[in-house]
């Protein structure tokens, strides 16, 4: 099957008669090209965008001003500060700049020799902020939530698949819902044109092709209904299909699932694999990461709330030297000896709220919030638990009833068989024909009806342990969807 699209018109291209689209396959594009696990793949890169964000907290700043004044040709005061700023991850800020106030009005506090006044100093919160402090914090927290997108990812991912290997196997149904109902047809037709012959032969009373001609019309009026089934489902799933360009992609017309699961794929569940899927559940589930890292959020938060209660107490301390920065202009060895303790500028701050209510309510409030996560990761995991269960139950029951559907529909087989032997002999009717094959083609639907439960509840099971990466296919996996 193929179907090559050239710049806004459509090339013909030889293509076999049916191609089958494996269910593996499907999920592949769905994963790859789907917009939603496009849009959902976003998320991680967003993440990583965040934490670039919090580490420009860490970034050097270069800061610098002029103020000067002349009035009515009286030349008042020029005030020049320029500085560079250092954060560090431990809370202390690495300052060096020069400064140069001059002018008759000058402030007293800010005047400087002709060639300036340079420093270099820190500044160190011994309080607030010596152990954690808002950018440690933004930076943990967004590394923290970098989790959080790639859960919400796995989550989105895993809906996607889940639906969409839900209505591949709806499809797989009606494909072979169709075949056996025209398959039924085309008995019910060979039937009718015999019994006719023989009508006409005066073998069988008239009444017996009336009765088998408004068979034959039922059962074209349900495959009729049955192909307007397979067409619904035909567009169901080619909404899962886009292409590289974001494109959307109609499934061809010859395209065809994979068979329904045989007797052959109807294995049990190993004795230890439900305990294996429950491990990687609490692992990769996706509800569980989310709370998991919303903890890591307000845990983080909490550390910085508590570190609040502390009064804020900083020094700044800055060594000085006159002239340009670091002396560059007189100092063959500038870096050295060039600074002394003899000159410097000392600075102490202290503040701290009397009652410290604000403080202490935020910081309940936060420990509300971790308790809140802690009964919410609890609950999500008896979910996720029982939801892990439930498919296992599923599982095992459909396996039951897919052999006891199998046994049942081999027994309408015989029965029916057997009711063709006698009629040919002339001990039954063509009612009684019709009842029967009606019986085995109820029987026949059902059975198809439990293998592609039996699929979904695989895919279901799947995703209630987590999910996992599907393989990475290019988009000619599907030939006619180029």
């Amino acid at each position: 099957m193929a179907l090559l699209l050239g710049t806004g018109q459509a090339a013909r291209a030889q293509a076999p008669d049916t191609a089958a689209l494996a269910h593996a396959e499907f999920l592949a594009l769905v994963e790859q090209f789907h917009p939603v696990a496009r849009q959902a793949a976003l998320n991680p890169e967003r993440a990583r965008q965040d934490i670039r964000q919090a580490r420009g907290g860490f970034d050097p700043t270069i800061n610098g001003k002029y103020y000067g004044k002349q009035l009515k040709g009286t030349e008042y005061y020029h005030d020049w500060e320029t500085y560079l700023r250092l954060p560090t991850w431990f809370g202390v800020d690495v300052k060096a700049g020069w400064d140069r106030g001059t002018g008759p009005y000058i402030n007293p506090q800010e005047f400087t020799a002709s060639g300036g006044l340079s420093y270099v100093g820190l500044s160190v919160p011994l309080g607030q902020g010596l152990l954690i402090d808002e950018r440690r914090t933004a930076l943990r927290v967004a590394q923290a939530l970098a989790g959080l997108a790639e859960a919400e990812r796995r989550a989105i991912r895993n809906k996607l698949l889940l639906s969409a290997s839900k209505d591949y196997w709806e499809w797989a149904l009606a494909t072979e819902r169709l075949r056996l109902l025209t398959a039924n047809e085309l008995v019910a037709a060979v039937r009718f044109s015999g019994i006719r012959q023989r009508v006409l032969a005066g073998d069988l009373a008239a009444i017996d092709s009336v009765e088998a001609q408004a068979e034959l019309q039922n059962r074209q009026s349900q495959r009729v209904a049955a192909r307007v089934q397979l067409q619904n489902a035909n567009l169901v799933v080619s909404t899962y299909l886009w292409d590289d360009n974001g494109r959307p992609r109609e499934l061809p017309p010859q395209a065809r699932p994979q068979p329904l699961p045989p007797p052959v794929a109807w294995r049990p569940l190993a004795p230890d694999s439900l305990a294996a899927l429950a491990a990687q559940a609490r692992q990769l589930h996706p509800d569980l990461l989310k709370t998991r890292v919303k903890q890591v959020q307000l845990g983080l938060e909490n550390r910085l709330l508590l570190n609040k209660l502390l009064p804020k107490f900083n020094v700044d301390y800055n060594l000085l030297l006159p002239g340009r920065p670091f002396a560059l202009e007189n100092n063959p060895q500038p870096f050295q000896g060039g600074y002394s303790t003899n000159n410097y500028k000392l600075g102490l701050s202290l503040s701290q709220p009397i009652l410290l209510r604000a403080e202490r309510a935020k910081r309940q409030l936060n420990q509300l919030k971790l308790r809140d996560a802690t009964f919410q990761l609890d609950n999500d995991q008896r979910l996720v638990d029982n939801a892990l269960q439930t498919a296992a139950n599923d599982w095992q029951a459909l396996l039951e009833q897919l052999r006891l559907q199998q046994q049942a529909t081999a027994n309408y087989q015989r029965l029916r068989d057997g009711e063709l032997i006698r009629f040919d002999n002339g001990e039954s009717t063509v009612f009684l024909v019709n009842s029967r094959e009606a019986s085995l083609l109820s029987a026949r639907q059902k059975l198809a009806e439990l293998q592609a439960k039996y699929a979904q509840t695989q895919a279901q099971l799947r995703f209630a342990a987590g999910g996992a990466e599907a393989p990475t296919l290019g988009f000619d996996a599907l030939p006619g969807l180029k």
